[in-house]
């Protein structure tokens, strides 16, 4: 399926110095390049639009403009990575030109280019708001671990769920597929003004998704149905297989 093509799409990607699991992560060698650098290849790579990386420390600021690519300053004491991208976005896109803005997590250095694009796909419909991933869970364990946060939505087509909840809980109950979230979106413009302008939902706070506040305020959230979770980097562990993973990989 080919992505919607938008007037100007910016990939925004937060990247956070503080971690209590992984000090210093942003900055973290992989492959001979810091994380962050490795993920704003993946953002290039995938022909989505404009890359930007949002930073809140000097050192990972100096490394993505070594790195060549668009860096902007952001506020330590961001809670979100929504947060932290809405302040990137106003320093780095003053005159409003961006439609879609596609958030991508900065830990995520072995993503599959294909996946960032396939964010855009359900903004297709203009009832949608925002757009996220999702794929099916096929480990068992996955299915009660509250770690791994479920999409509870109806099928709209072809590869493609209406969000209806976000939960930690095993859900929806009985016989059927469970879908295991991936926390990449891609919001419109508006969307994204209305959701960091909210105050923390009541079940966003009860189960600890910001993305909960969005559907208690009434945004339609439509998740694209795709093959894998790509690995997220939280811990020691995680860095190395990452390392792995990237040294296999033909670039």
């Amino acid at each position: 399926m080919n992505s919607p093509k938008f007037e100007e799409t910016l990939v925004l990607i937060p990247a956070r110095m503080a971690s209590t699991r992984l000090p210093g992560k942003p900055l973290a060698d992989i492959g001979g390049a810091p994380m962050i650098v490795q993920v704003a290849r993946r953002a290039a790579e995938s022909g989505a639009g404009r890359v930007v990386v949002a930073v809140d420390h000097q050192d990972t600021f100096d490394a993505v403009a070594a790195a060549g690519f668009e860096v902007v300053m952001t506020k330590v004491e961001h809670q979100s990575g929504s947060d932290r991208i809405h302040e990137a976005l106003l320093k780095c896109d003053p005159d409003r030109k961006a439609q879609v803005i596609i958030n991508v997590q900065g830990d995520l250095p072995t993503i599959d280019p294909a996946t960032i694009l396939a964010a855009l796909n359900p903004l297709a419909d203009p009832a949608t708001d925002i757009a996220t991933l999702t794929t099916e869970i096929t480990d068992p364990e996955e299915k009660a671990n509250p770690n791994v946060v479920k999409v509870v939505g109806s099928p709209i087509g072809p590869g493609r769920l209406r969000a209806l909840y976000f939960t930690r809980a095993t859900a929806p109950y009985g016989n059927g597929p469970l879908y295991h979230h991936i926390g990449l979106y891609a919001y419109r413009r508006k969307a994204l003004e209305t959701f960091v302008s909210l105050p923390p939902s009541t079940l966003e706070v009860r189960e600890s998704l910001e993305q909960l506040r969005a559907l208690e305020a009434g945004l339609r959230i439509d998740a694209e149905i795709v093959d894998t979770v790509p690995l997220g980097v939280d811990t020691p562990a995680d860095l190395e297989k990452a390392r792995r993973l990237l040294s296999a990989a033909p670039r």
